[in-house]
């Protein structure tokens, strides 16, 4: 009896040192149409149990829940039934390697507890030439509590500052994603040369208090607004020269407080969109789609189809949506599914302000100068579509301080590009073209000469 309880201790040591050994981080690679995709699968044991979320840090996805994870004889299985995904590998000399599939799709996939160091060569590194603030400010209109960074050229007086105002989904100060800061990169390189900058967390994210997923893009402006107010109140700051610079979805927002705040000394929008936004999704579709090599007429029955659902959504009244668009889906042999699908999408606070928003309006009431800049093999905001009704609806309302740039060869994020798409962001090892940064602080400096 002693001996076989000796037995049953040493295979409960052995299971619970095995357990040991498979939780934690792992780190892979898989090969998809010759890109590398990093995945991190993030592994704890919960009692007699296991729980496991994932991270597709190239596509910006962190946090994934998985549905279910066992670890049986060294084999550790993850699978996401909603996502038709599952990993299932033998862990074996601190590794493990296995197959992972999604759909009729199966890649061999080894995963190591290191994780791989992206090269972002532009990362600028303390200490910094010049001063660096932690603050805080307050969205009274909310009860939203804002935290940034302060950055701000020694021994000079009377600089301009900008205000940047991150793109869609959540982020932190820096615009953190797929290894790359790009505002960090900027804010560094204009405060170097003699731009004070202010970057914050969007509320709900990083040390901002407040909820981002029931936010919209006009709850977004009250923030960019707070951050004006607070500037204006500090004596370093020269409330005369506050210039707003927002990227993506930034570009929105912009506009959306210089129409109101004839104070703004200037705004910038970088891949910023010029076009009501269904259209601007519909383009986007179609770039990506067709750049990804889908059959024309594949790509122009889905542009069909989302463009009947967003026209009901700019025709017919809110409350009235969920009605049409089971009948526009039922007219198109959708499954009952696809169209709760559509329904919950447009349910979405956040998506409601942004397809519904027409920006047009509201560059016509921009008196200040404005630099807008698009790259040309942005997949996201198409240059030629945005960057042409940007111009026009400024000229509309009297403003001819406007500067206008479409970029030769750069994507979204203002990388150089060889093709555009989202998946190459974090290939690319630069995180924004020299070139930009420099055309926008010559621009931001030009201001206090007119």
């Amino acid at each position: 009896m002693k001996n076989l309880l000796l037995s049953f201790t040493f295979l409960l040591i052995c299971f619970s040192v095995k357990s040991q050994e498979v939780t934690g981080s792992w780190y892979g690679s898989l090969e998809v149409q010759g890109q590398k995709l990093r995945i991190v699968f993030h592994v704890e044991e919960k009692g007699a149990n296991f729980k496991s979320t994932m991270d597709s840090p190239d596509q910006g996805a962190k946090g994934i829940p998985m549905g279910n994870t066992t670890f049986t004889r060294d084999t550790l299985e993850i699978s996401a039934p909603n996502l038709m995904m599952k990993f299932t590998g033998v862990l074996n000399n601190e590794e493990i390697k296995g197959t992972f599939q999604q759909g009729g799709l199966q890649l061999p996939l080894r995963l190591t507890q290191k994780e791989t160091k992206l090269n972002r060569p532009q990362t600028p590194t303390k200490p910094y030439p010049y001063m660096e603030e932690k603050v805080t400010f307050e969205n009274t209109n909310d009860t939203v509590t804002l935290a940034g960074t302060l950055t701000k050229p020694k021994n000079l007086k009377n600089f301009p500052t900008v205000i940047l105002i991150s793109g869609s989904g959540p982020q932190n100060r820096n615009e953190e994603l797929m290894g790359h800061q790009p505002f960090l990169v900027l804010a560094d390189y204009l405060t170097r040369n003699g731009i004070a900058v202010l970057r914050y967390d969007d509320r709900g994210v990083g040390a901002s208090t407040g909820r981002f997923d029931t936010s919209t893009i006009y709850d977004f402006a009250e923030d960019t607004k707070a951050a004006v107010s607070y500037l204006k109140n500090r004596k370093d700051i020269d409330k005369n020269k506050i210039i707003l610079l927002g990227h993506s979805e930034g570009g929105m927002v912009a506009p959306l407080v210089a129409s109101k705040d004839k104070t703004i000394a200037g705004i910038t929008t970088l891949a910023g969109p010029g076009e009501r936004l269904d259209k601007v999704l519909l383009q986007q579709q179609k770039d990506i789609y067709s750049r990804s090599g889908m059959p024309k007429a594949t790509v122009d029955s889905i542009i069909s189809l989302n463009k009947g659902f967003y026209d009901i959504v700019n025709t017919v009244d809110k409350s009235q949506i969920n009605k049409e668009f089971l009948k526009y889906g039922q007219s198109k042999s959708m499954s009952n599914i696809e169209i709760t699908q559509q329904i919950e999408s447009v349910s979405d606070r956040w998506f409601y302000s942004f397809i519904t928003y027409d920006p047009k309006e509201t560059l016509q009431q921009v008196s200040c100068p404005v630099l807008a800049i698009n790259g040309s093999k942005d997949m996201q905001v198409n240059a030629h579509q945005n960057l042409t009704a940007i111009k026009d609806n400024l000229a509309q309302g009297g403003n001819k301080n406007v500067t206008i740039k479409e970029m030769e060869g750069l994507n979204h994020l203002f990388q150089k590009a060889v093709t555009g798409m989202p998946n190459e962001y974090a290939q690319i090892e630069e995180t924004m073209s020299p070139e930009v940064l420099e055309i926008i602080k010559n621009w931001i400096l030009s201001l206090d000469k007119l």
